[in-house]
């Protein structure tokens, strides 16, 4: 759902609410109860019964959900709602595709402060014929890359990008769009049914239809203003636009990030505003709204021969009317990325490894993740411009030579030995950035994981009423761990688990970080092949968290549920990867294997888990 480079809350609160205690569960909040049910938006909010062949394959398929979002009601923390993308309705039980489902995003909906969550798709899915359908305006067949945010009113925004044409699933638009879920008896409604009815969704940005090539909006990022200022209430939403044909064009792609903001509840948006008008080759926006309204995006520069970004570094816009015009980009820190890399049996540069066509020569099995910017304000702080910025490059002097194909780093500042094949350590990266003066706080590691080992990846970070909450994956638990392999990877090129959820807390008086807590109760390996017909692995590009005050709550790909497997295609391959799931498959005459037809058997049964964090 993605299409990433190759190299690679608002009003003070008026009563008191019952949460969680901080520490995790023991078994976690399970958001994606695709082994029991899925209930249509419609049905949550009239209590009139409604399903579809899509929503009776979702409660059942056991099938694969991976970039979350969360969002936690700024007018009642017991409210928590979740999304992802969701391929729930993608297969039938025989394995064939179901004919009206697609990847699509999730809506689950917590009471109860996060302890658990009913499962639902934001209306508007291909087969969708509730009541809610003719809401939905946007043109394409599958959506993605979900973003959340509220407002103070009740109202829950959803961000996407969104890629094939329907009526033509060879190509892609490539568009982005906002859907909008309101309190059903408005602002005014009880406060446990904000954020419940969905009432539209529109396009914001329309890409072209192309196979692989055109215009494509991806990454998308998006942030409401809950200040109580001038601005309250304006939706603000971001994302990189790519262009040209990354797969076919020897100057491969140029991608931009633009911005477009809503001052009708999202009703109707503004043109799209290029922000990164002197640099190219970014992604990864994020947006931050200030407590006097200023509006400030982030995102990632990369270092590119076919552009004038000869750094990797996090770049910004500063809007002080609203977002109706930004400054010019400005650059804040350069680092050094962790952007894993290989090369694939055929020579092609390798995002990710697995099997078949996407086997490396190093003979690794990973996921594709990259050095990525998260950031947030403080809304209810009306005295400063502070912009709080988490990324996850890596660790200075923890390169070693990998000794294969292998390589998370290839800056040009090493010695020429070291341009290729090197391995690093990644850790998280934390700053504080004054909007106003352009200075920031010498960047510091929210929890150094050089004494122990391990890799941390994919943090966001969210703030409010001076406290800060951030999360990531960590692979201290990683029994194979080197700085020369991917996780979860050993030397013999088998796959252990190896991924947990960490947060941690702190305070915006000292920005000093509280030591590191495991949320996640079991450790998982994030290398099973459930991708591209069961040959490469795929936990999607980020996690995330949100918090009101001290209540926080953070959510995270996961692979517990999966079962594993044998492939028959394999045999005699001499793979040992111990990353196959289960699958059925049989063998053909001409030697041919016939498709997977028992996708519910749980080979691909990779969830959405969440908890209160500290």
């Amino acid at each position: 759902m993605k299409r990433l480079r190759l190299s690679a809350i608002g009003a003070a609160l008026m009563l008191v609410f019952l949460v969680p205690s901080a520490q995790a569960s023991p078994a976690n909040a399970r958001l994606t109860n695709d082994n029991s049910s899925y209930v249509s938006d419609y049905t949550l909010v009239t209590g009139n019964a409604y399903t579809d062949d899509v929503l009776t394959a979702c409660s059942q398929s056991r099938g694969r959900q991976n970039e979350p979002a969360v969002a936690v009601d700024p007018r009642n923390p017991q409210v928590v709602i979740g999304s992802s993308n969701d391929y729930c309705g993608v297969f039938a039980a025989d394995g064939t595709f179901i004919g009206l489902g697609d990847i699509w995003l999730g809506y689950y909906r917590s009471e109860d402060g996060g302890v658990s969550f009913t499962s639902s798709l934001v209306p508007g899915y291909q087969g969708d014929a509730s009541p809610y359908a003719a809401r939905a305006h946007v043109r394409t067949a599958d959506s993605g890359d979900p973003v959340l945010a509220w407002d103070n009113h009740g109202r829950l925004f959803a961000g996407s990008e969104s890629s094939t044409d329907p009526f033509n699933p060879t190509k892609t638009f490539g568009d982005a769009w906002v859907g909008t879920y309101e309190n059903p008896n408005g602002p005014g409604g009880a406060t446990a049914d904000d954020g419940k009815e969905f009432v539209r969704s529109l396009d914001v940005a329309q890409g072209s239809a192309a196979p692989s090539a055109g215009k494509f909006h991806d990454k998308t990022a998006i942030e409401v203003d809950r200040t109580g200022g001038p601005c309250d209430g304006n939706v603000y939403f971001a994302w990189a636009r790519f262009t040209g044909d990354i797969f076919h064009s020897p100057n491969g792609f140029n991608s931009s990030v633009y911005f477009v903001r809503s001052t009708d509840h999202g009703r109707t948006f503004s043109a799209p505003l290029k922000l990164s008008q002197t640099v190219h080759d970014i992604q990864f926006p994020d947006i931050a709204v200030t407590g006097d309204g200023h509006v400030y995006v982030t995102y990632r520069q990369f270092a590119d021969v076919h552009s004038n970004s000869t750094v990797d570094a996090i770049d910004y816009n500063a809007s002080t009317n609203c977002g109706a015009s930004f400054s010019a980009p400005k650059v804040v820190q350069s680092f050094e990325p962790y952007d894993p890399t290989d090369l694939y049996d055929s020579g092609g540069v390798a995002g990710f490894c697995g099997d078949f066509a996407f086997h490396c020569a190093s003979g690794y099995t990973f996921m594709r993740g990259g050095t990525q910017v998260r950031s947030t304000a403080d809304q209810q702080d009306a005295s400063h411009d502070f912009v709080y910025v988490v990324y996850d490059p890596s660790i200075p002097v923890t390169q070693v030579p990998s000794g294969t194909t292998y390589g998370s780093v290839t800056s040009e500042d090493l010695p020429a030995q070291f341009h290729q094949n090197v391995g690093s350590q990644s850790g998280i990266y934390f700053f504080r950035l004054d909007g106003a003066t352009g200075a920031h706080t010498t960047p510091v590691l929210i929890d150094d994981p050089r004494t122990r080992g391990g890799l941390q990846r994919f943090p966001d970070i969210s703030v409010d009423t001076g406290r800060m909450h951030a999360l990531w994956w960590d692979s201290r638990n990683d029994s194979c761990y080197s700085a020369r392999r991917p996780i979860g990877n050993c030397a013999d090129g088998s796959t252990v688990a190896a991924l947990d959820a960490f947060a941690a807390s702190g305070s915006t008086a000292t920005l000093a970080w509280s030591p590191a807590t495991r949320l996640s109760a079991v450790t998982s390996n994030p290398n099973w092949e459930e991708s591209g017909g069961r040959t490469f692995p795929f936990g999607g590009d980020y996690l995330y968290i949100s918090s009101v005050g001290s209540f926080s709550y953070g959510v995270w790909t996961d692979w517990r549920n999966v079962v594993a497997g044998s492939d028959l295609r394999e045999g005699g391959d001499s793979d040992a990867d111990g990353a196959d799931v289960k699958q059925c498959r049989t063998q053909n005459p001409d030697g041919s294997f016939s498709r997977d037809t028992c996708p519910y058997a749980g080979g691909l049964d990779l969830n959405i888990y969440g908890d209160v964090t500290p």
